[in-house]
C-alpha cells in the first residue's frame, strides 16, 4: 500500500478538517457567533495548521535521513 502524500492531497485534508471544525463551530449552540469564529478562530485554525504542517515535514525529513 503505497502512503505517500503529494502536497495537494495533505493540503486538501487539512483544508477539509478545519472547513469542517469551522463549520462546526458556527452551528454549534455554543453562544459564539458566525463572525467571531470566523474573523477570530479560523484565523488562528489556519496559522496553527500551517505551523504544525511545517513541523511534520521537517520531523519526516529528519527521520528520513536517519
Amino acid at each position: 500500500m503505497d502512503r505517500e502524500l503529494s502536497l495537494p492531497v495533505a493540503v486538501g485534508i487539512i483544508l477539509a478538517v478545519i472547513a469542517a471544525g469551522t463549520g462546526g463551530l458556527i452551528v454549534a449552540p455554543i453562544g459564539m457567533t458566525a463572525e467571531t469564529t470566523l474573523m477570530m478562530v479560523l484565523p488562528s485554525m489556519l496559522v496553527f495548521a500551517v505551523v504544525v504542517f511545517v513541523v511534520g515535514v521537517m520531523h519526516g525529513q529528519h527521520r528520513a535521513n536517519t
